[in-house]
């Protein structure tokens, strides 16, 4: 006899003897949700240069997009028929507007920002037809500009921090997975634990469902039919997956191992380990401050440079 039905058969019998049933015990208090490892917002090792605005080439447009958000456009002076096309997500326009200008001169960079949080970049493009309306957009607009038709040619996207979102929803349809050429991360695959908020020494593991898309893309690279780059640095947010964690298990899932390394990144970034296998490569830099954070996006030209790269 199971212990539910023996239980049952035990309140059966005292209600026949005209006992009063126990009260149920009352379930166990559950235990308060971890707090995020709050990052430290000053950090005095490294340099943390920072980019300084300046005036690009080419003009400048907007439409809505996502969510009825504007997308910030830079439609560089020189078009083709079929323009290339960076789509950056997470981050004030002109740093990764100036980053394409630098990295991938004759490119349209589309910048779109929809708020804190990778939930809602992905939930913005859980439905293909979101994408496809994005592109759709940037070819209008870019048309205008120009004045004369257009067609969006290779795409390649960029998510900074939370903006990873919505890559890994895009690249969830196999349409849209086909006509992206490229993708960089910076310090910003992240993913839950489960049970959520169960960090991995308490026995939680990832939700691999946020990360099965970019295992597949960063397959891809390594047979050299894309380009992929992923950058992280040693923050731990602690109510979910570091960086450093969902790269270990991206790289366990692809078969490949890290290589020590200590050199010099963009910006005063000091990078501690690589990967490179193909066209895909993973690399690893020093730090657990917002500072630290912050300067992944603004090693992009150098980053950018290699996912762009024909």
């Amino acid at each position: 006899m199971t212990r539910r039905l023996a239980a049952a058969a035990l309140v059966l019998a005292a209600r026949a003897a005209g006992a009063q049933t126990p009260a149920p015990a009352a379930p166990p208090a559950a235990s308060p949700a971890a707090s995020q490892n709050p990052s430290p917002m000053v950090e005095a090792t490294r340099a943390h240069e920072r980019l300084a605005q300046r005036a690009l080439a080419g003009s400048t447009r907007s439409f809505a997009g996502p969510a009825g958000r504007a997308v910030e456009l830079l439609v560089p002076a020189r078009v083709r028929d079929a323009v290339d096309v960076v789509v950056h997500f997470h981050g004030a326009a002109w740093l990764p507007q100036q980053a394409v200008a630098t990295s991938a001169r004759d490119a349209v960079a589309a910048v779109v920002n929809l708020g804190a949080g990778s939930g809602a970049y992905h939930r913005a493009f859980t439905d293909p037809a979101a994408f496809d309306s994005l592109l759709a957009g940037i070819a209008r607009e870019t048309s205008a500009a120009v004045g004369e038709p257009v067609r969006v040619g290779r795409v390649t996207l960029v998510g900074f921090s939370a903006g990873h979102g919505a890559i890994r929803a895009i690249l969830r349809e196999p349409r849209h997975f086909a006509s992206v050429s490229g993708v960089l991360l910076l310090d910003g695959m992240h993913t839950s634990y489960v049970p959520e908020g169960t960090v991995l020494e308490k026995g939680g593991t990832l939700d691999t469902t946020n990360l099965a898309a970019f295992a597949e893309f960063a397959r891809a690279a390594m047979r050299g039919e894309k380009r992929f780059v992923v950058t992280h640095s040693e923050i731990f947010p602690g109510t979910f997956a570091s960086t450093t964690e969902t790269a270990d298990w991206l790289l366990r899932a692809l078969g490949l191992a890290r290589k020590p390394v200590l050199r010099w990144g963009p910006r005063g970034m000091q990078q501690l380990s690589e990967v490179q296998a193909g066209r895909f490569a993973l690399l690893g830099f020093a730090g657990n401050s917002a500072p630290d954070h912050i300067d992944h996006l603004h090693a992009m030209p150098e980053l950018l440079a290699r996912v762009v790269a024909r």
